[in-house]
């Protein structure tokens, strides 16, 4: 299963979403990240988001900001937008219902009921913000991975 978190910039929620994801699942599952802009396209994630995952042991210094593309709506199986503006955007780029079916906001994907149902930018805020996104994608990202292996293993039998 191929798994997609998307943000704006692909700087600072999607790549932290990304390795929350992928400490969660086992190898069988892909996950990357994209951004609905190609501002910071080949940049590494935001030094803060880089930070705030390695203080609970995950690294996301090697990934590389990259813009969503139309290829990404037939290749990835789940798309997570982080918010409402992401989502629309995304959703712009369907071409058809089966991949309108892909895309979600992570928040109403995992059934948390956070006050505005989308997470935040901690772009203009300091570490702080940064904190507090990575609790609400860790809580996000384990209800997520839960309904993702429960859903693989029956399809797979």
């Amino acid at each position: 299963m191929k798994i997609l978190m998307v943000c704006l910039g692909n700087i600072c929620r999607s790549p932290l979403a990304e390795g929350i994801m992928r400490s969660k699942l086992p190898g069988n599952f892909f996950v990357d990240s994209a951004g609905t802009i190609d501002m910071h396209k080949g940049n590494q994630p935001d030094k803060r988001s880089v930070k705030t995952a390695l203080k609970y042991g995950i690294d996301i210094s090697k990934q590389a900001s990259r813009p969503i593309t139309k290829e990404d709506l037939n290749y990835f199986d789940k798309i997570y937008c982080m918010d409402l503006s992401n989502f629309k955007n995304v959703i712009s780029l369907a071409q058809n219902e089966e991949q309108r079916g892909k895309i979600s906001l992570l928040m109403e994907a995992a059934e948390l009921n956070h006050a505005s149902g989308e997470v935040p930018d901690p772009y203009w805020n300091g570490i702080d913000g940064f904190e507090k996104v990575y609790h609400q994608l860790d809580e996000a990202c384990e209800k997520i991975a839960e309904k993702l292996q429960q859903e693989l293993s029956q399809t797979q039998h």
